[in-house]
């Protein structure tokens, strides 16, 4: 299993519809309207890197809404 948080920055206006939206993908465990360079703040998990890779590409950022994701991968030192 694959953790990661997910930093989306979203048009002007559009981030509490991007977190809603969000929230109700398959992987998604939280979603949080943020103040900072981003505007919501996403924790995810998959079944490896790849699947991580499909939530992110094919699913977070053709929602609408959303101009640039950033993927941080949870790792244990």
């Amino acid at each position: 299993m694959v953790q990661a948080y997910i930093l989306i920055q979203t048009e002007v206006g559009r981030a509490a519809e991007v977190a809603r939206h969000v929230r109700d993908l398959e992987g998604v465990d939280e979603a949080h309207d943020v103040t900072g360079p981003y505007d919501v703040v996403v924790r995810a998990r998959a079944d490896d890197v790849d699947a991580l890779g499909t939530l992110v590409v094919a699913r977070i950022q053709r929602l609408e809404g959303i101009a640039r994701t950033l993927t941080c991968p949870i790792v244990n030192i």
